[in-house]
C-alpha cells in the first residue's frame, strides 16, 4: 500500500483488470480525456478476446488501437511506454493469422505450472524432480487405466464368492440388530417430532411437573422421556381423541 503497487499478479489477473474492472476504478478519478482512452483501450481487449469475432470489424479494430496508443502518449510520459505497450498494435494482426484468443490462453500452462512446482522437494535438481515424478505420476495413470481392463494373473477366484454372486439373495445387504432400548428411543424420537403427538407430549410434561413439583426442568423432561411412550399408549388405546387440559 505504501508504494500503490500490485504485485504477484497472473495474467488471468491482468486481463480481468484490464477487461472489467479498470475502467470502473477510474470513473471519477482521472480527467475526462484520460478516462474516455483508458475505457476505449479496455473496451479493445474485450473485443479481440470474444469467443465470437467478426472477421470485418478488425480492420476497424486494428485502426481504433493505433489512434488509443497515440492519445495514451499524449497523456502518460515516455517512461510509461515500453516494448510491451507497443506490441498491442500487433495483437489484431495476430488474430487474423491465428484465430481466436480464447484458445490460445496461457492460463492452463500457469496453473500446470504450479503442480510442477509442488514436485520439487529439493531446489538443487529442481527439473530432474519434475521430470522424475510426471513420469510417475504418468505410469501409475496408465497402469490404473491398464489393469482396470485386465483379467488378474495368479489370483484364484473365491468359490464362496462365486456362489453368493450367482444366487438369488440381494447383494449388499447387511442386517444389523438393535438392542430394545435403541429401538424405543428411535420411536420416542418420532413421536415428539409429529404433530399429532405434541398435545399429548404438552399434557405428560404437565402431569410429570405438577406431580414432582419440586424438581427441576432437565429431571422433568428426563422422566418424561422415561415413561411417555406406556403413557401415551394406554391413553390412546382408552380413546383416540383424549386431551389433557
Amino acid at each position: 500500500m505504501q508504494d500503490l503497487k500490485l504485485i504477484g499478479l497472473k495474467s488471468h489477473d491482468c486481463h480481468i483488470l484490464m477487461q472489467q474492472l479498470l475502467q470502473l476504478a477510474i470513473c471519477g478519478i482521472l480527467p475526462k480525456n484520460v478516462k474516455h482512452t483508458i475505457t476505449h483501450l479496455c473496451s479493445f481487449f474485450s473485443s479481440i478476446c470474444c469467443k465470437v469475432i467478426d472477421p470485418l470489424k478488425l480492420d476497424e479494430l486494428e485502426d481504433e488501437i493505433v489512434v488509443i496508443l497515440c492519445e495514451l502518449e499524449m497523456f502518460f510520459p515516455p517512461s510509461f511506454f515500453d516494448i510491451m505497450v507497443h506490441l498491442v498494435v500487433h495483437l489484431v494482426r495476430e488474430v487474423r493469422l491465428c484465430g481466436r484468443v480464447y484458445l490460445r490462453w496461457m492460463y492452463s500452462v500457469e496453473r500446470y505450472m504450479k503442480i510442477l512446482k509442488g514436485y520439487v522437494k529439493n531446489h538443487y535438481r529442481s527439473k530432474a524432480l519434475m521430470i522424475e515424478r510426471y513420469i510417475t505420476e504418468e505410469s501409475i495413470e496408465f497402469c490404473s487405466k491398464y489393469m482396470s481392463k485386465a483379467n488378474p494373473i495368479g489370483l484364484p477366484a473365491s468359490s464362496w464368492h462365486h456362489k453368493r454372486s450367482t444366487s438369488k439373495c440381494l447383494h449388499g445387504v447387511n442386517i444389523v440388530s438393535k438392542s430394545r432400548s435403541k429401538v424405543l428411543q428411535a420411536h420416542l424420537y418420532i413421536l415428539n417430532n409429529t404433530d399429532e403427538v405434541i398435545p399429548y407430549i404438552e399434557a405428560h410434561k404437565a402431569i410429570v411437573k405438577e406431580n414432582n413439583p419440586r424438581q427441576v426442568d432437565k429431571w422433568v423432561l428426563m422422566e418424561h422421556n422415561r415413561t411417555f411412550m406406556p403413557w401415551f399408549k394406554d391413553n390412546v388405546l382408552k380413546d383416540s381423541t383424549f386431551t389433557f387440559y
